[in-house]
């Protein structure tokens, strides 16, 4: 190989080398720092938070997952007919948002981005999800990708229109599933002030734990057939916790997912005379719940009159004491008269059928508002809240000599014969 012959090979080696280099650089994901690092993904926003009127999570082909538009009462989830959104998750999705700041920009090349999950949504196969910000005068549409958790924190992005694709500080990604939107929080009445439950089973079979007063520690379970007994003191008392800080996991309609014929059948009344109607099924494997408020009449006038005769005695009460301040001051019947008058009268006292009309009034006001949300829905409970809807007898009392207790419905137990798991199938479930 002659002198001339070997420089020309080393040229073109050199020039192959460069060109390897270059449409490497081109096509990888930027990493160098650029003049975006450390500014805000959207610089406007933070102040136009409160101006949001609608979000829009959309993911492949454009189908959108989740619809949240802002009411004349609240923030809704259209997927789930208009029911209301959880607004503290909702404000903490859009201030992340507000807050993003770009780390560092990645790649513009439309052949990389689907490593970033940062294609354009219309795609069928598109990865990430376009978040679509409507009501603010700098509209936010943005493309959210993967999280980069491995590689210490941020999630892949780009606006929506534009080439370069960033990597934002923080965990951007935005729940493409209805239910993780809605709020989840139905309804909450103390275990303290329920007086009674009673529970029709599918068999028709009724199991009713009451108490006698609200001084009472522990339920008391009603019609114990004879020779048995409570499997203890307190067994009855999660059942009085069936609507104690009660909570969802999902919401439909209740045209489109409606309570069947048989069910189970739950009643609940308050002290106060609140009472909660509960319908609770198996729908294809969820545990299903429908709710209805109302005042109980007679509950609710019993305590009324029961109200307003401990105003009364706290007020002659309040009465007696100072009066015998003022004597043991050695005070005259002018004092004495005087430390009367300063005490203010219960309305009870005042006008009793004002006060009764009131507190009626304030009574039917909390069952409109626990209908309002109750009202039209069918809802999704979690297993722990369902299990106080479907209790028989026969998992309060001690079981009979020779028995076991009575399992729990849906636990499983083995068929006669059955020597594997594969062999041993869930009793049926009521319902």
């Amino acid at each position: 190989m002659n002198a001339k012959t070997f420089r020309l090979l080393v040229a073109a080696a050199v020039l192959a080398l460069i060109a390897a280099i270059w449409t490497n650089i081109g096509n990888r994901p930027a990493s160098e720092e650029s003049e975006s690092a450390n500014v805000a993904l959207f610089p406007h926003l933070r102040d136009q938070v409160n101006d949001v009127a609608s979000i829009t999570i959309a993911g492949a082909g454009n189908k959108p997952f989740v619809t949240l538009k802002r009411a004349n009462d609240g923030w809704q989830v259209g997927e789930r007919g208009g029911y209301a959104a959880d607004v503290g998750k909702l404000r903490e999705f859009l201030l992340k948002l507000a807050d993003a700041t770009v780390i560092e920009t990645k790649t513009s090349n439309p052949k990389r981005y689907t490593e970033l999950g940062i294609e354009d949504t219309s795609a069928a196969d598109a990865k990430g999800v376009l978040v679509t910000l409507a009501g603010v005068k700098d509209p936010v549409k943005l493309i959210i990708g993967l999280f980069n958790g491995g590689g210490g924190g941020g999630t892949f992005v780009r606006r929506d229109g534009e080439a370069q694709s960033l990597l934002a500080k923080g965990n951007l990604l935005a729940e493409k599933d209805p239910a993780a939107w809605i709020k989840h929080d139905l309804a909450s009445v103390d275990a303290d002030r329920i007086k009674q439950v009673s529970i029709t089973g599918i068999d028709g079979k009724v199991l009713r734990v009451y108490k006698d007063t609200t001084a009472d520690v522990n339920f008391k379970i009603a019609d114990v057939p004879k020779g048995r007994e409570p499997a203890s003191e307190y067994v009855a008392n999660s059942l009085g916790s069936g609507l104690s800080n009660l909570r969802i996991d999902d919401v439909a309609s209740a045209k489109d997912v409606p309570a069947p014929e048989k069910a189970f059948k739950i009643h609940y009344l308050a002290f106060g005379g609140l009472a909660v109607d509960v319908t609770a099924w198996d729908a294809n494997g969820k545990n299903a719940a429908q709710f209805v408020a109302s005042n109980d009449p007679a509950q609710l006038d019993s305590d009324i009159v029961a109200g307003q005769a401990k105003a009364k005695a706290a007020y002659e009460t309040e009465v007696a004491t100072a009066k015998l301040k003022v004597v043991e001051a050695k005070g005259d019947d002018a004092a004495i008269a005087k430390a009367e008058a300063d005490i203010v009268k219960p309305p009870s006292l005042v006008d009793a059928g004002k006060d009764a009309a009131q507190r009626r009034e304030a009574a039917e006001k909390v069952v409109a508002d626990l209908n309002r949300k109750f009202g039209g829905s069918t809802f999704f409970v979690p297993a722990y809240e369902f299990a106080n809807f479907n209790k028989g007898m026969e998992e309060l009392l001690k079981p009979l000599p020779g028995k076991t207790a009575a399992p729990a419905p849906g636990i499983k137990l083995p068929l006669p014969g059955a020597t594997s798991p594969l062999q041993q199938l869930p009793l049926p479930q009521g319902g």
